[in-house]
């Protein structure tokens, strides 16, 4: 089983017309396999030391020498354990209610922030991640691997943001835009449910998104740096959107 046709199967999902083809996709690591297990996704096969499965109690692991999980895997040392995972069926958008909110990410192209914006998203409660079409896929392994394990936790719908933002704003849902341009965040009363949006690494907003409805705010700088990575700027806009809501929380002295 851990021959050259085995190796070249699961060598194949490294490329995303494979995993597209076969529905698969690569988890890897001590921590992204536990978490994929954890969360109850359908591991198709799974592979491991001996010292791994040993540790991990991975009863179902195909035990397989390490210069193979090196040739399966795509890290570049450290491939002990590793998943083929069944992609689960797209999830349908779900407008947020109530208290809640939604991250959406207008073209947002390196794997390693779409990953972070995922914990992110996941670390303050997002429902869900809105992409546009023209996003990275969130099945690619850097993607996987910088989510941390919250891609088994936050659905992600990849769908025409204008008209996601055109169908929450008949909702009566507030859409925040992230854009040098706008009001400073620390002087507008933000609103739930709402959905955060923001934009490429290097053009920022599409002007469809632009045009359509929510209000443009602003991290105001505080120092020299010109710009901020797109996955601090959510973090930031992430942590005053949760400020205001804890203090429209509590009681009244």
């Amino acid at each position: 089983m851990s021959g050259p046709a085995h190796v070249k199967r699961v060598r194949a999902l490294h490329q995303r017309k494979f995993r597209e083809a076969e529905g698969l996709f690569l988890a890897q690591g001590r921590k992204l396999v536990s978490e994929a297990l954890a969360c109850g996704w359908q591991v198709k096969e799974l592979f491991a030391t001996g010292e791994a499965a040993r540790t991990l109690r991975l009863r179902q692991a195909t035990v397989v020498p390490a210069k193979d999980l090196g040739r399966m895997g795509t890290f570049e040392q450290g491939n002990e354990v590793l998943a083929v995972v069944r992609k689960p069926a797209p999830p349908a958008l779900a407008i947020p209610g109530g208290q809640a909110f939604v991250l959406a990410l207008d073209h947002v192209s390196d794997p390693g922030n779409l990953g972070t914006l995922l914990r992110i998203a996941d670390w303050f409660g997002a429902r869900q991640v809105w992409c546009t079409p023209g996003s990275v896929e969130v099945w690619n392994p850097k993607c996987v691997q910088a989510s941390m394990g919250s891609l088994f936790r936050v659905p992600v719908v990849y769908t025409d943001l204008p008209s996601a933002l055109a169908k929450a704003a008949d909702a009566g849902v507030q859409a925040y835009k992230a854009e040098a341009s706008g009001t400073d965040v620390f002087q507008v009363a933000l609103q739930r449910p709402c959905v955060l949006v923001m934009g490429s690494e290097s053009h920022g907003l599409s002007d469809a998104v632009k045009a359509g409805p929510g209000t443009s705010i602003a991290i105001p700088p505080f120092g020299g740096a010109e710009s901020l990575n797109v996955a601090a700027a959510a973090a930031a806009l992430c942590m005053e959107l949760a400020r205001q809501g804890r203090n429209d929380a509590l009681p009244a002295p």
